[in-house]
């Protein structure tokens, strides 16, 4: 049944230099392949491609050209006692405005507009200058027919537009996007220079020991490495969103770090219960790594739930997310277990004695974490009750959430793009770069005049739509736009807009960051009712097959719903009602929704990830004869320590992400840290033992097909580990 298995781990034990040479050597080659990854990475995705507001873009960029009004806009301020008129002020900034396509024609196509006259642009003092002519300001038109080329060539040049002795600031689409970009690449470097070196402290003390401390980080930094190639391959096929990379090291370096310490830290207590090193390699395998490869699969599943939404940005995430962790299950039972067939007992090195040694008999049922789960389980009500109102108690936030999208609010309040881009919609409130589009397509010209006229009754606008331009080449295609109130709470003024009254034969399309928005987040709120059911469906269906149970995988389910809706209330009181806004720095503001969908199934899967660690074990303790309460509280002694370890771990990195400066990374981070101590700390060690000491035997209850299936050797799982154990232990 297992001879598949059996033969892999025997080929790693007598061909260990071999895998270690071939795999890591493989995995350094993707990682060489990957440096530069950044320069490929996009910045479009956060739409659906498939509602109105995109098919008006599209529609608009081939009928009237890609939009380059809002790539950068530069506000200038008047000398004191002055204004924009004044000689020397404005020949210095109109000669540097004409150098600027001059000196940088492959990426600066031109200046749209301007105050003063220039050799490119449109003067227009009225348009671009207030009535006070303290202020007035300059569009640069940047390179590039789709945005990711646009923020290249802006970037080439972004130093570039600042004149010595002027009172200027740079806002505008591009400065914003690259604002964002810069400070999620900030953020992964602060991952390698803080996360990877405190992890490292963590392990130690953990371990006892620098050798085994030091496989865990081995093994992370080999699935980034391999990590960052594969994304830098499925750059080439389709556009992966810049956001993913910090994202994916994150959960990618975490998981492949807890993996190795579950395999490591089998492998020692197997060394310690007397087993040669041969043996003991092929028994963490067959037990803990046979684990890892499950857990890595439940990961896997939750993040391909993702795949359900249309967003470019959803999609590159989630099959970033399957390749790394999938990497890291890969990297787990591959040159783990070769490196430490070559170490054997050398594991030990460098370290204290008696601190690996405890850490090796940690199977016995009386250590703290037995005795916690032992108390929990003499007084279970007592213990679930109140725990179980604490956590909805926590829940009660989310029904105040909102959902948004991503602009520069996300920066933190003193950011200069951030206060450019506020200031210059503080002194100019009817050119904001966030307009409300409508695209008309119609027979009769004569009725173009009727659908402005109607469309300005709409609500929330701050001025109604101009009359609208015709597109030289396409005949009967009208454009106009105007601003609304605000950019990200439309949602009246579009509906308004797609409801009006129409002429017989018209078509009109509502665009622009609004319905972008709008359109965004609706088919986000549509799908993921669906996601959380098919991540449910899907974790629930291994997990049965795997342990032989209904009742086990269904409480698990339900409690991993419970751990996600408390993070989920508790990211709104922070991030929606402004609670610790002034210490972490950030907008109280909607949540972005993309992000939300994010959060959903990372922590549903590493919630399911530890409850697989924690049940393998009460499976094997319960299939060597144990009673459920003897099986449970053995199985959380055997754990207990390890999985505190694991989330440890991921705690030191999400929390380097936690110092952030970007916002929606601030709740990634916070809603990981808050996720994992409830999953360890409140979910596994408090509500599991109450509930399968309440539930007694019916927790191993299964309908006579399942019980069938699992014996007849259906996806083999942790809930056949000590099968695995007698076959590698007898050779």
């Amino acid at each position: 049944m297992f001879g598949e298995f059996t033969r892999w781990i025997d080929l790693i034990v007598r061909r260990r230099f071999t895998v270690i040479v071939l795999v890591v050597g493989g995995l350094l080659a993707l990682g060489g392949y990957g440096v530069g990854l950044h320069d490929h990475l996009s910045v479009s995705g956060w739409d659906d491609p498939g509602s109105e507001s995109a098919r008006a873009a599209r529609l608009m960029d081939q009928a009237f050209g890609h939009d380059h009004v809002t790539d950068v806009i530069l506000l200038f301020h008047a000398p004191a006692g002055k204004t924009v008129d004044d000689p020397d002020f404005a020949a210095t900034v109109v000669d540097h405005l004409n150098s600027l396509p001059e000196r940088f024609p492959d990426r600066i196509a031109g200046i749209n507009g301007a105050y003063w006259e220039t050799e490119t642009g449109v003067a227009a003092s009225d348009i671009f200058g207030t009535e006070q002519r303290d202020h007035a300001f300059a569009s640069v038109a940047i390179r590039g027919d789709d945005d990711t080329t646009a923020l290249n060539n802006y970037r080439a040049v972004a130093e570039e537009f600042l004149i010595p002795g002027i009172d200027m600031e740079i806002a505008g689409s591009q400065p914003v996007a690259s604002a964002l970009n810069d400070t999620m690449a900030h953020d992964q470097r602060r991952m390698e220079l803080i996360a990877i070196p405190a992890v490292a402290v963590l392990l130690f003390f953990l371990f006892g020991g620098v050798v085994a401390a030091a496989l865990p980080l081995i093994v992370g930094g080999l699935t980034v490495l391999g990590a960052w190639g594969i994304v830098r391959l499925l750059t080439t096929v389709m556009e992966v969103n810049s956001f993913v990379s910090p994202v994916v090291s994150m959960i990618g370096l975490g998981l492949a770090i807890d993996y190795g310490l579950f395999i490591v830290s089998r492998f020692r207590e197997e060394l310690a219960a007397g087993l040669e090193v041969p043996d003991a390699v092929r028994r963490s395998v067959a037990t803990a790594g046979r684990t890892v490869v499950f857990s890595a699969t439940v990961v896997v599943a939750a993040a391909g739930a993702i795949l359900l939404f249309p967003h470019g940005f959803l999609r590159s995430f989630a099959l970033g997310a399957m390749v790394t962790v999938a990497l890291a299950a890969a990297v787990s039972v591959t040159v783990l277990p070769a490196v430490l067939a070559v170490l054997g007992r050398r594991v030990d090195r460098l370290g204290f004695n008696r601190f690996h040694s405890r850490r090796a008999g940690s199977a016995q049922r009386d250590n703290p974490w037995g005795r916690i789960a032992g108390w929990v389980m003499r007084r279970p009500i007592v213990v679930a009750v109140p725990v179980v109102a604490i956590l909805l108690v926590l829940i009660a936030p989310v029904r105040d959430v909102a959902f948004g999208g991503i602009s520069e609010r996300f920066l933190p309040p003193h950011h200069p793009v951030r206060t450019a881009q506020q200031h210059f919609d503080e002194i100019f409130p009817l050119r904001q770069i966030k307009p409300v589009d409508l695209l008309v397509i119609t027979r009769g010209s004569a009725d173009i005049a009727a659908v402005v006229e109607t469309a300005s009754r709409a609500p929330g606008l701050k001025a109604p739509f101009p009359d609208a331009v015709h597109a030289a080449s396409q005949l009967g295609v009208f454009t106009t736009s105007t601003v609304v109130a605000d950019a990200h709470d439309a949602d009246e003024t579009i509906d308004y807009l797609r409801a009006m009254p129409l002429p017989k034969g018209t078509i009109v399309l509502v665009g622009g960051a609004p319905a972008e928005e709008h359109d965004s987040v609706a088919a986000l709120l549509d799908r993921m009712p669906w996601m959380v059911a098919l991540v449910f469906l899907i974790t629930t269906v291994l997990m049965a097959l795997a342990f032989g149970s209904l009742v086990l995988p269904l409480q698990a389910g339900l409690l991993n719903l419970l751990g996600l809706g408390s993070t989920l209330g508790i990211l709104t009181w922070i991030f929606v009602a402004g609670h610790g806004a002034g210490l972490l720095t950030f907008t109280p503001q909607p949540i972005m929704a993309l992000v939300l969908v994010l959060i959903i199934s990372v922590i549903y899967g590493l919630s399911t990830d530890y409850q697989v660690f924690l049940l393998a074990r009460i499976v094997e303790a319960r299939e060597k004869g144990e009673p459920t309460t003897e099986a449970v509280r053995v199985g959380i002694a055997r754990t207990g320590w390890i999985i505190t370890a694991a989330a440890a771990v991921l705690l030191v990195v999400c929390g380097a992400f936690a110092l952030s400066e970007l916002v929606m990374m601030q709740y990634i981070a916070i809603g990981m840290v808050t996720a994992l101590f409830i999953d360890a700390v409140v979910l596994r060690m408090l509500l599991v033992p109450a509930m399968m000491r309440l539930l007694g035997e019916v927790s191993w209850w299964a309908p006579a097909p399942l019980r069938r299936l699992v014996r007849r050797g259906a996806p083999a799982g942790a809930a056949t580990e000590a099968v695995e154990r007698s076959e590698v232990g007898s050779r």
